[in-house]
């Protein structure tokens, strides 16, 4: 079945590329499992949505309301672009309806190299229309405030102003063009605000307005959690504070419990109370963050806007935060909240470390045991137990686990056969809840069945080691410049820059199904060749054979952007020989290309011939003396059995 990704979206003038890591399944490469025409809601936008002046402005640009036909790569065929699509579906962050589960969107401002896309106006969608929210349905569905009217609490909700300033990932010495955006933020006291990830996301300037006040306060982003998409301000000026009630939190909601969401979404300049119950609590895909967390799934309107702000209980007290819905012609009023859980498990992180650490993992690729023929071959005597059927490398289970070991019980509970556990009195929760609960570097306690025999065994949980990363750490990525050569390490956010048939379908299967062999190994890939002289004959390399991954420098594999680095700084030879994927070769003449490198970047207008990181001396995490096997580096084998087999999940 195609999937199509569920996006969080900015609705603003100057437009990005969407993110890439919103598949959905139970592994880390399909963060979040959503079928077509689905949409995750974001901050609103506070910027002009008019296309024709834009277009006014900068004629070069496409309009936002054009309409064109979707190109299709003859490179790859339908069912590889399914696959593939599943972890690297290029969606938008702004309002748009794809008429295609592998359509492509773009934010204005940013880079215009995607494919075009068809777009339907989030607030013009005529009323009756199955999927869609326009203005007058946002009307139709507020609540009516009643006592919520002259609550103080409402005064603890306020508005996000932020202006973003993204990198541009394909031309990594520079940045995009601004953009703004609008989301919902709260108090929860000690001068310090909560909001989402994503409504702060490459944030140059926030500011803050609270309710029936026309001042907005600049606010600092102290702590941003990607994975659990929570964000953590401050706000210094005392004025702001002053009679501020900070909000309280309650438990964790059941069933059918009553729920309102607050926030400033699109359809007005007031605060918004939308009503709705509780539909379903369960381990949900974190679109922002590709991560599954727990989520609390309600039918209360949610609005672009809305992302950052509250979700109450009938008691006042704060049961969530709003933070991504799920658009479809297939279903209606399916909407998220980032649990308290949650939360508190994203403040406690801070509150022990100065910073976000991160949600830990186990490290393994499990199957479900449904099957009594199989428990029976593996030795389990009862219905329960998973079995492992792949350890992450960098995970500290790689030390304790094996391939074959089955996982019956998790801090002694017991984990089901088709991975779930107990959860509260009369309900069952996905195996990897247990997990979330847990912080980078605790210990837990794993029963497993190993050639028929139960024993116990203990490992440390720490944060997963991305090969290809969601995000980049301090948000500018690393790059190298080598006589006109442009190498970068392969990441997400590039890949959705470049789109899939730029990058590739064979890094395009790597990124997704390799698995890093050691913290800080990189995919480095040859992204451009800048012209020049010195680089005759390989001026057209990455157009004709798409981005190349790097594999040698002089016949040494290269471990990450770092060592490249290194080894073209400390070579001695009279060639730099660069060997690539599928034996591709180019030689430099290493005096000459040192002389060139100032011209080129006069030339092309590039301040450095590296970014600042890569300035920094070379630690070796392996050593100088660490023994490199021939496919160690990006390597890893792809099964065909983990192309959307539902039974498979990474914990």
């Amino acid at each position: 079945m195609a999937t199509a990704a569920a996006t969080c979206w900015f609705t603003a003038l100057t437009s990005a590329t969407g993110p890439s890591r919103y598949s959905l399944t139970s592994q880390r490469f399909f963060a979040t499992t959503l079928r077509r025409h689905s949409h995750l809601i974001a901050p609103n936008s506070e910027t002009n949505q008019n296309a024709e002046t834009h277009a006014a402005v900068n004629p070069n640009r496409k309009s936002r309301t054009s309409k064109k036909p979707l190109p299709s790569s003859p490179r790859i065929s339908s069912a590889q672009k399914e696959a593939v699509g599943q972890r690297f579906p290029g969606t938008s962050k702004d309002e748009v309806h794809f008429s295609r589960a592998d359509a492509r969107g773009s934010k204005t401002g940013r880079s215009q190299r995607n494919q075009p896309v068809a777009f339907k106006s989030f607030g013009l969608q005529k009323k009756g229309n199955k999927g869609g929210n326009n203005v007058f349905d946002i009307k139709e569905q507020q609540a009516e405030t009643g006592n919520f009217q002259d609550a103080a609490f409402l005064n603890a909700v306020v508005k996000v102003y932020c202006t973003h300033t993204a990198p541009d990932y394909s031309l990594p010495w520079q940045k995009q063009r601004q953009y703004t955006s609008t989301g919902s933020a709260f108090m929860i006291g000690d001068g310090k605000l909560l909001t989402n990830a994503h409504c702060v996301e490459h944030d140059t300037q926030v500011k803050v307005k609270r309710r029936g006040d026309d001042t907005k306060y600049v606010a600092k982003v102290l702590a941003r959690g990607i994975e659990c998409d929570m964000a953590l301000l401050s706000v210094e000026s005392t004025e702001f504070w002053e009679r501020a009630e900070p909000l309280h939190f309650g438990r964790l909601p059941r069933l059918q419990d009553p729920v309102t969401v607050v926030g400033y979404p699109l359809g007005g300049d007031t605060i918004s109370v939308t009503k709705g119950v509780v539909s379903r609590i369960e381990v949900t895909s974190y679109a922002h963050g590709s991560s599954d967390l727990l989520g609390i799934q309600i039918d209360a309107a949610i609005n672009p806007g809305n992302s950052g702000g509250p979700a109450f209980n009938d008691q006042g007290e704060c049961v969530g935060v709003a933070f991504q819905v799920f658009r479809s012609d297939e279903v209606e009023n399916i909407g998220y909240v980032i649990p308290t859980t949650v939360v508190s498990h994203f403040l406690e992180d801070y509150e022990r470390n100065g910073k976000y650490t991160g949600f830990p993992c186990l490290g393994v690729l499990l199957q479900k045991l449904e099957n009594p023929a199989l428990r029976a071959c593996l030795g389990v005597p009862s219905n329960e137990g998973v079995l492992v059927r792949r350890v992450e490398p960098t995970s500290d289970a790689s030390n304790v686990l094996k391939e074959g070991d089955v996982i019956v019980s998790f801090d002694g509970i017991r984990v089901g056969c088709e991975g779930t556990v107990p959860f509260r009195s009369t309900e069952r929760i996905a195996f990897r809840y247990l997990i979330s609960q847990k912080f980078a570097g605790d210990v837990a306690e794993l029963g497993i069945v190993r050639a028929g025999s139960f024993t116990k065994l203990k490992a440390v949980l720490n944060p997963r080691v991305h090969l290809v990363p969601y995000h980049i750490e301090g948000g500018q990525p690393s790059y190298l410049i080598v006589a006109g050569l442009v190498f970068t390490p392969l990441s997400d956010p590039l890949i959705e820059e470049e789109c899939e048939d730029q990058i590739g379908l064979k890094l395009l299967t790597k990124a997704r199904y390799s698995l890093a062999k050691f913290k800080g190994e990189q995919i480095v890939i040859l992204s451009q060749v800048l012209a020049n002289e010195v680089n005759i004959g390989y001026e057209d390399m990455s157009n004709e054979q798409k981005q190349l991954q790097v594999l040698k420098l002089n016949g040494t594999r290269i471990k990450n952007i770092h060592h490249l680095a290194y080894l073209v700084d400390s070579c001695k030879d009279k060639y730099l020989v660069f060997e690539f994927e599928d034996n591709y070769l180019a030689v430099l003449e290493r005096e000459a290309a040192c002389s060139a490198s100032a011209r080129i970047l006069k030339d092309y207008g590039i301040p450095a011939e590296r970014s600042p990181d890569l300035s920094e001396p070379y630690a070796d995490s392996l050593g100088v003396n660490h023994p490199v096997e021939q496919h160690e580096f990006g390597d890893g084998p792809v099964s065909n059995s983990e192309f959307g087999f539902e039974g498979l999940l990474w914990v």
